[in-house]
């Protein structure tokens, strides 16, 4: 853990926002020096799909990619209801065209896959037929994994993108873009909250 403030990471919130797959990240990236800052669509409180209320910090038309280090988007009800989160795939792209890495998880993935943004992007999503449902073009980089980072090509940011049920194997693609545990402890720290295995808790706090 380190005191020092290592970068911003906003996460998108909205109704019905799913809670606990971002726990993970967030929760580790705060004490590994980050600060966290929720946006909204506006700064009017959100309900989670746990029925946490969330106050945003920022609404998201103040939010800019050279104040973030990351932008997570999580999945909801609302990205196959509509167009209500449109916006947040739209600012997905602002982020990736200047440079800086965006992770998407769930229903937030097809957000982006309406968004052309998998299109030539190596990702992975629940199952690809779900995102061959959004009429994207990008099946062919659609890959069998809990998650995967795409590296980016001329200029554009990383995007991580994971299923539903690996919010472990999302938070590992998230410290290992942002350099927050080298290779040994990033491995130990997979270990230990997806395997259950006690053993690398030792590897964790440097024994």
């Amino acid at each position: 853990m380190t005191s020092s403030s290592a970068g911003t990471v906003h996460l998108a919130v909205y109704d019905t926002f799913a809670d606990w797959e971002t726990g993970y990240a967030t929760a580790h990236l705060t004490q590994n020096g980050y600060t966290v800052r929720t946006v909204g669509l506006s700064r009017e409180p959100v309900t989670t799909m746990g029925g946490l209320r969330v106050q945003p910090d920022l609404a998201l038309d103040e939010l800019r990619p050279q104040d973030s280090t990351l932008l997570i988007l999580t999945g909801a009800a609302g990205w196959d209801t509509g167009e209500t989160l449109a916006p947040f795939a739209r600012a997905a792209r602002t982020f990736l065209d200047a440079g800086v890495p965006v992770a998407a998880i769930c229903g937030a993935t097809a957000g982006l896959a309406r968004e052309g943004l998998l299109d030539d992007r190596a990702h992975t999503s629940a199952v690809s037929f779900y995102l061959a449902a959004t009429g994207y073009v990008g099946g062919e980089r659609y890959v069998e994994v809990d998650a995967v980072t795409d590296p980016g090509a001329d200029g554009t940011g990383r995007l991580i993108t994971a299923g539903p049920t690996e919010p472990v194997a999302f938070a590992r693609e998230v410290f290992a873009l942002l350099g927050v545990y080298d290779e040994k402890k990033l491995d130990a720290w997979y270990r230990l909250f997806h395997d259950s295995d006690a053993s690398a808790y030792e590897v964790l706090q440097g024994e």
